[in-house]
């Protein structure tokens, strides 16, 4: 019955939005609309309101929608959602000021020369304005006021000047910053955490285990993930488009003439240009650069973008006036001064140590305030300007509360769609699908293209990918990241501003191109265009290290990248480093054989045993490897024979959990039926006739399991368990002998600090034997604070502290004066071999240290270097098939 609901919901929501109901009060609108008529259909056939809920009832979904906006968007760890008006005030900003008109004009003039080049500059100004702005209305109005009728005054051909504008106008759906991905980000977020959960419970229920290895677990997405993995696919999408138009006018020059420059190239004709490209460049640096350095979050970029769309709003709305440039000057020399002040002074106010630390807070205080009078007389600037700012700032609330109600409903809908069991039929439907989870994919952009044609990107964002996005992200065969996912979706839902008949991009354009200009030319136009998105689709599946490569390489060498002992990254880092034990195997044994030939008798024995056995362990960390190699060999070959027995098998045990859970919910059922004034005889026969099929199913199920999967299994789990043990004895044995060299080191360098303790070291003795007890113990626990930071001073505190514990429990002076003669003694001995080892052992440990902290030591490194990290962002880049483990 339930079904019958889900189906009277998406009719009500197509019914509302196609009336043109506006979609803010559709959503929401049929998800109440629904589950009040299912709720008064359950009590007047029933006599229960919940009767017809595949579980829970009225109340409970009815609250769940506005419960989940609020778990979602009033968390203050969940800031995602931040950025929309940061970035919507930065495009309208820019848009008004008309940047856009100045990119415009000097782009053609310099592209027009070239085949195609109207349209070539017409591309290049799209992503320009997309990486700024965002905004798709405003830049296709823009070019169609200005470029489309330079273009057909210059006999290019109407349906590529059409698709050129339109196509270049959707680049701000994909290129960063975009409202889309950080929408996407927002729902793949909660989606992933869904994911995450139903593959834990999917390892726990086939293994036993209660605990998912780290490298199972489904990967999230932030909003710069999203602007990271989307860089490169806009990028390409761009020179996809360039590429086309100049195929086009090379083969068919009549299409796209070359435009030349009526005026000259001189020095004012570059001047212009270099006026009109460098602010524009300089903002999409400081918003993308300032995340992609990992300066700045999402939401600071978004306040460095609507700060600079102001400044230079500014200068552009008095153009040709005196001092029209004043604010942007003063505010980029702020900045320098701050950037160089940071650099050079330490500007951390509990931290001032000196006077040139306060010279370089008071000179940051002036360079802070400068930029805020920059800032300020932009402000000003734009608010006394044909009230610029006022239109902006109203524009901008309009934009951000449409967005926002959008997702309140559809927060509504889809705990509706949960409500009458609608996930789990998506869930069963796509599961169901042959072919795995390529095939679901498949089906799923499809749908997602289809729904472009009639739906807007919010509503597709915020409908349709919580409900198909946790489905797909849980399927361990694939093992996709959700920065991947968001970017697939992102790039497909872009097509929907080109995709007739309601595309936006297409409208957009049809109200400023001359009547000379047919709706069937625009149309033509987006073909062509809407083929090279596809494209671009392909390209970005077929190669998903495109996406996933630069948020991963920014992670890992950002300031708060994970160190290279993190779990997630081992099986990359390995991969990797026994690639340069083949390579160093000669230089890492001739290093640890240097080592053992020096004499080191004058070394302390325990220390002189610990050496010993760590350049043992680094002779024998080729075996480990050897064995690591050997074990994971005998796991893939294993796997290319069970993998088939084992998907089957699977898909079975899929069939039988879902028949099992049928059978419960029909006893349960019955149950109520049987509990009931009336109990319905009929219906609970035919129920019962129900259940005894499915148990008859079940039953044939699993004795359709072949009879050889249990050894099969349990010879896959040995051979996974031998690799797991080599790879743990391995990384033992690296981390073992390598905590040895640091050690040596960190205590022999430590030797001037031990030197620095003896005055006070000295002084204790007078002060146990004539001062008061407690100042005493005082002095001495001063002194055992300090030997605390500095390596392997035990020797020395251990017997300060009986000092101090003889003074406490006994107030016995001799004893204690004793204890500290030891330490004195102790700290000698101690001083003696450490400063001997400064001079014989330290350099040798260095040498030794500068061979193998690449490869043995590299698990020990507080980061990675560039080239590591590099290296294991392109590792994790690929997509890699965990479904054996579950």
């Amino acid at each position: 019955m339930e079904v019958y609901f889900l189906l009277l919901l998406i009719a009500l929501m197509i019914a509302a939005l196609s009336s043109g109901f506006p979609v803010a009060f559709a959503l929401p609108g049929s998800a109440i609309l629904t589950i009040f008529i299912a709720a008064a259909a359950g009590y007047l056939i029933t006599g229960n309101t919940d009767a017809f809920f595949a579980n829970g009832g009225p109340s409970q979904w009815l609250s769940a929608g506005v419960t989940n906006f609020r778990s979602l968007y009033w968390i203050v760890e969940r800031d995602t959602l931040i950025a929309i008006p940061l970035f919507i005030f930065m495009g309208i900003m820019l848009q008004r000021s008309r940047i856009a008109e100045d990119l415009l004009v000097s782009m053609a003039q310099l592209f027009g020369p070239v085949p195609g080049g109207l349209g070539i500059s017409v591309v290049f100004v799209g992503a320009l304005l997309a990486a700024t702005t965002g905004i798709v209305g405003a830049t296709v109005i823009a070019m169609g006021l200005i470029s489309l009728p330079a273009m057909l005054r210059n006999n290019y051909s109407k349906p590529l000047a059409c698709g050129t504008i339109c196509a270049s106008g959707t680049l701000g759906q994909i290129i960063p910053p975009s409202i889309v991905l950080i929408i996407l980000a927002d729902q793949l977020s909660s989606a992933a955490d869904q994911a995450s959960t139903t593959r834990k419970a999917a390892y726990r229920t086939i293994t036993g285990e209660y605990s998912m290895p780290g490298n199972f677990d489904v990967v999230s997405a932030s909003a710069g993930d999203m602007f990271m993995g989307a860089f490169i696919p806009g990028m390409i999408l761009v020179g996809l488009y360039m590429l086309y138009i100049l195929v086009t006018a090379l083969l068919k020059p009549e299409k796209a003439p070359p435009v030349p420059y009526e005026g000259k190239y001189d020095g004012r004709f570059f001047k212009s240009v270099f006026l009109a490209l460098t602010p524009p460049l300089l903002l999409i640096f400081a918003v993308l650069g300032s995340i992609i350095l990992g300066i700045a979050t999402v939401n600071q970029a978004g306040a460095i973008g609507a700060i600079g769309a102001l400044l230079m709003g500014s200068y552009r709305l008095t153009q040709g006036r005196r001092g029209s440039y004043a604010p942007a000057i003063l505010a980029l020399l702020s900045v320098v001064a701050l950037g160089f002040l940071v650099s050079h002074y330490n500007l951390n106010i509990k931290n001032i140590q000196s006077e040139a630390d306060r010279m370089g807070i008071r000179l940051a205080l002036i360079a802070t305030a400068g930029l805020l009078t920059a800032v300020f007389w932009a402000i000003y600037r734009a608010w006394k300007i044909d009230n610029t700012l006022v239109d902006v700032m109203t524009d901008t609330a309009k934009t951000t509360s449409m967005v926002f109600i959008i997702l309140i409903g559809a927060a509504m809908l889809t705990a509706a769609f949960r409500a009458f069991g609608g996930e789990e039929l998506v869930k069963e439907y796509l599961t169901s699908l042959p072919g795995g989870f390529w095939t679901q994919f498949l089906v799923v952009m499809l749908v997602i293209f289809l729904l472009g044609f009639f739906l807007d990107f919010i509503e597709i964002s915020v409908v349709v990918v919580p409900i198909v996005a946790p489905i797909l992200l849980a399927d361990p065969s694939a093992n996709i990241t959700a920065v991947w996912l968001g970017v697939m979706i992102g790039l497909n839902i872009q097509t929907s501003f080109l995709t007739p008949p309601f595309g936006f991009a297409l409208f957009y354009l049809r109200g400023v191109a001359p009547k000379s200009v047919r709706t069937t030319d625009i149309y033509k136009g987006a073909v062509a265009f809407i083929l090279l998105q596809l494209s671009g689709l392909g390209i970005a599946a077929a190669f998903p290290s495109l996406i996933n490569y630069l948020p991963n390489r920014v992670h890992l060498t950002s300031e708060t990248a994970p160190p290279p002992n993190n779990p997630r990254l081992q099986l990359c880092l390995e991969q990797g480093v026994f690639e340069e034990y083949d390579d160093r195997r000669e230089d890492i044994l001739e290093a640890v054989k240097q080592m053992r030939g020096q004499d080191l008798s004058w070394l302390p024995e325990k220390y002189r045993q610990s050496l010993k056995e760590s350049l043992n362990g680094m002779e024998g960390v080729f075996e480990k490897v050897a064995a690591v190699r050997q074990a994971a060999k005998a796991v893939e070959d294993y796997a290319e024979s069970y993998r088939p027995l084992h998907d089957d098998v699977r898909r079975v045990q899929v069939d039988i959990r879902r028949l099992d859970r049928e059978i419960e919910d029909l006893g349960e059922d019955i149950d109520d039926l049987e509990d009931s004034d009336n109990p319905d005889t009929k219906r609970i026969d035919r129920l019962r006739s129900e259940m005894l099929e499915l148990k008859q199913q079940r039953d044939r199920l699993q004795q359709a399991i072949p009879a050889e999967w249990d050894d099969a299994l349990k010879q896959y789990k040995a051979l996974t368990a031998a690799e797991k043990k080599a790879r743990n004895q391995y990384r033992r044995q690296v981390d073992d002998s390598y905590q040895v060299i640091l050690d040596l080191r960190a205590m022999i360098e430590g030797a001037k600090t031990l030197q620095d303790v003896k005055p006070q070291l000295d002084a204790l003795f007078d002060s146990v034997t004539n001062a008061p007890i407690e100042e005493a113990m005082a002095a001495i626990k001063v002194v055992e604070s300090r030997l605390s930071g500095i390596k392997n001073a035990y020797p020395v505190k251990s017997k300060l502290s009986k000092a101090r514990r003889v003074l406490k429990k006994k107030q016995d002076r001799d004893a204690a004066a004793g204890w500290i003669r030891k330490a004195e003694a102790a700290l000698e001995q101690e001083l003696t071999w450490r400063k001997r080892g400064e001079e014989e052992l330290l350099p040798l440990l260095q040498r030794l240290d500068a061979v193998i902290a690449s490869n043995i030591g590299l698990r020990m490194q507080k980061r990675f270097s560039i080239d590591q990290a590099e290296a294991i962002a392109a590792c994790r880049s690929h997509h890699k098939d965990v479904s054996l483990a579950f």
